[in-house]
């Protein structure tokens, strides 16, 4: 377990496959997570089960999931992943989502986020870490850029929600950033 000020990262377990299903049949999760992406949800037990299965038997020199745990009261509220771990390059990419409603905006996921990079940055000799999201979802540019994390492109107009073209914001952020308190 890696804990922080708000939230521990341990890792996954079979039973957290009901926490999993229930964001990504959350449209609001969906939305915001994944910008609507129908490849994260809506899901059925069954799609679940099987994508848990590959995920309990990640090799972490390539990629892992964790669940984020809210210190206060134990509960399971999220999840974060790296993957695509590039040894020859030094590179990963990764992700977070709180999942529960109720806390979001209250920096938990920018608290996983923080783990999740110490972890890796203090696990592997990467040089860089990168992550994205969609230009609509404000609180997660915010939470990337107060991680440390730098904006360094956008794929123009390459995000559909709800009808509406949005921009892939692209992140990244270096070893000696982070060594040098990002």
């Amino acid at each position: 377990m890696i804990e922080g000020k708000l939230v521990r990262l341990r890792s996954l377990r079979s039973d957290d496959a009901e926490h999993h299903l229930r964001w990504r049949n959350d449209p609001q999760v969906v939305r915001w997570a994944a910008a609507g992406d129908p490849c994260f949800g809506p899901v059925t037990a069954e799609a679940v089960g099987l994508g848990f299965d590959s995920m309990l038997r990640l090799v972490p020199t390539e990629s892992a999931v964790f669940t984020v745990e809210n210190l206060e009261d134990g509960r399971v509220i999220g999840m974060a992943d790296y993957r695509d771990m590039d040894p020859y390059a030094g590179v990963a990419t990764l992700g977070v989502t709180i999942g529960e409603r109720d806390l979001w905006g209250c920096g938990h996921g920018r608290d996983a986020l923080r783990l999740l990079v110490g972890h890796l940055f203090g696990a592997y000799p990467l040089s860089r870490l990168e992550m994205d999201t969609w230009s609509g979802n404000e609180r997660a540019v915010r939470a990337f850029a107060g991680s440390g994390f730098r904006e360094e492109g956008r794929r123009r107009s390459a995000v559909m929600v709800d009808g509406e073209r949005y921009d892939r914001v692209l992140f990244g952020m270096l070893r000696e950033e982070w060594a040098n308190g990002a």
